[in-house]
């Protein structure tokens, strides 16, 4: 089902992008526009190395997947449940006709895939437990009493971006733009990390950046509302991820992602378009 909506959305592009010779001029310039929506996601593999008091270790090539929220009305549309969903929010300005900055939160979720085998290197001592050993290259299995690891409130990425428009169809009240854009932020997740039986820590952290890049295509009705579908990616290192309740033990990370949002938003007019 995701590759058929990769390949839509290719096929979308590919038709707008053959429009290109009824380019019109856009008419953007002092317009502030806000949109919200939602995003599933893929991610690389990633070597994810654990550290603090008594123990050090990499488990290789971990396997990653998003955990988007069951669709309900209830969960997606009510105000007070918001936040639960994968959610995309931004907002930006249109300093000129055709090119606009903005800052914007993406809320993925990032799971660890539980009870895969992976390879691991390093050393665990005196944690009470059947792990303590010294480890190259072996396998192991992640169990729930050895490790569970997940961003899932979430892989925050608050981010900027500036992002360049070009309108392809205009028809009536109804024009079509495609979106280009790139950008860099933060990474401030709240990590659900359960490791050797700690206690976990349960609080939001800033833990790395991001950069990425973005296309898209909006669809824009009577110069005031919008849906836009988006592809985005990047690259995200965390080098600083807090797991258990001790401070001194953390995390770090390094992965490739890829999203797939869905957003719908309005252009609010705060400085008058001189001709």
């Amino acid at each position: 089902m995701r590759y058929f909506v990769i390949i839509s959305y290719l096929f979308l592009f590919d038709f707008c992008f053959s429009q290109t010779n009824n380019n019109i001029e856009n008419s953007n310039k002092g317009r502030l526009y806000l949109y919200w929506g939602w995003n599933i996601d893929w991610y690389s593999k990633s070597d994810i190395n654990f550290w603090g008091n008594d123990y050090n270790f990499t488990i290789k090539k971990a396997i990653a997947n998003d955990k988007p929220s069951p669709f309900s009305f209830s969960t997606y549309f009510n105000p007070q449940k918001a936040t639960i969903p994968q959610y995309n929010f931004r907002i930006g300005y249109y300093f000129k006709n055709n090119w606009d900055v903005s800052f914007g939160i993406d809320h993925m979720k990032y799971v660890v895939q539980q009870n895969q085998i992976v390879k691991i290197n390093g050393y665990i001592k005196n944690s009470n437990t059947i792990f303590d050993n010294s480890y190259s290259n072996q396998n192991i299995k992640l169990t729930e009493d050895f490790l569970q690891f997940e961003h899932t409130d979430g892989l925050n990425y608050l981010n900027t971006e500036i992002r360049h428009s070009n309108k392809l169809i205009s028809i009536k009240k109804i024009n079509i733009s495609l979106i280009e854009g790139l950008g860099v932020g933060l990474l401030y997740p709240k990590t659900n990390a359960k490791l050797l039986g700690k206690a976990r820590h349960d609080d939001f952290h800033v833990s790395g950046y991001g950069i990425d890049g973005v296309i898209g295509v909006n669809i824009n009705f009577l110069n005031w509302f919008f849906f836009q579908s988006e592809l985005k990616g990047g690259f995200i290192n965390m080098p600083d991820i807090r797991t258990t309740y001790y401070t001194e033990d953390k995390a770090r990370q390094n992965f490739f992602f890829s999203q797939f949002n869905f957003v719908f938003g309005g252009i609010i007019n705060i400085k008058s378009n001189k001709k």
